[in-house]
């Protein structure tokens, strides 16, 4: 038998009588809740914290940015952010390299997407290591003028690859790199740049970076030991951590291990 989809639902449509579904709005309700208690548990009193957490970047970045903006995230950290803070709403548009996790894919990913609307306000939400990877792509920017809006998560680590390597039991070995200064790099090229230090000057800077009539970059300093933690954790990443923490301290790392304990641990969800 062949059948038509559209034809079949176009005749039971009209048949049909659209029904109070309280059990679903209670369900939505109750998940609303609880999603916002797991990812506003590291927004909340950020505001002081130097280094910046990079949720409250992202979280900031949400509320700034246009109704139907389309956001490029960078494989690693920064598809976590823009995963639980850039809120969905039928208009905006998240691309990535969700199934194959290229690196670097962020600000080409952008520049495509300005290149087919450029009247459409575009981010690129760019990890230090994927922008340092083709930096060459602001001249890309300038050269056609392409009105991207990239924003740098600059932690001066690799820090999803970090993180993988903490759950396996091993201490981050090359996964840390010298500070590197972006905004500078960036206006050297001819493009607007702002880099901010202090949680206090994020909205203003982002909403500088945002308003700006052509290319521009937000270098952010974040904090590389704030931790991307999933939902659930698994008991085998558990132990790896515990393990890797434990080789860190006992080879000098303490002061380290101090301080990724005390940004994470007021983050978790009580």
């Amino acid at each position: 038998m062949a059948g038509d989809v559209g034809a079949t639902l176009r005749a039971v449509l009209p048949k049909l009588e659209r029904k109070d579904h309280k059990f679903l709005g209670k369900m939505l309700k109750k998940h609303v809740d609880e999603l916002e208690r797991v990812v506003g548990a590291y927004t909340k009193k950020v505001e002081d914290l130097v280094p910046i957490h990079p949720e409250y970047v992202a979280s900031v970045l949400d509320e700034e940015a246009a109704a139907d903006a389309i956001f490029t995230a960078d494989t690693g950290m920064c598809t976590s952010w823009a995963a639980r803070y850039i809120t969905p709403n039928g208009r905006r548009r998240v691309l990535g390299s969700f199934v194959h996790g290229t690196m670097a894919n962020a600000l080409p990913h952008a520049l495509g997407a300005s290149k087919v609307d450029p009247s459409r306000q575009v981010v690129s939400m760019s990890g230090d290591g994927g922008l340092a990877m083709l930096l060459g792509e602001l001249l890309t920017a300038k050269l056609h003028n392409l009105p991207v809006k990239v924003v740098v998560f600059n932690n001066s680590s690799l820090g999803m690859v970090r993180l993988e390597m903490l759950v396996a039991g091993d201490p981050p070995f090359e996964t840390d790199h010298e500070h590197v200064d972006f905004a500078a790099i960036a206006r050297a090229a001819g493009l607007h740049a702002v880099r901010v230090e202090k949680p206090a000057d994020v909205r203003g800077a982002l909403r500088d970076v945002l308003d700006h009539d052509g290319p521009a970059l937000l270098d952010v300093v974040t904090d590389p030991d704030a931790l991307e933690i999933p939902p659930h954790i698994t008991k085998e990443e558990a132990a790896g951590f515990a393990l890797a923490a434990g080789r860190s301290v006992m080879s000098g790392g303490v002061g380290q291990m101090l301080h990724l304990a005390r940004t994470n641990l007021r983050n978790i969800p009580r």
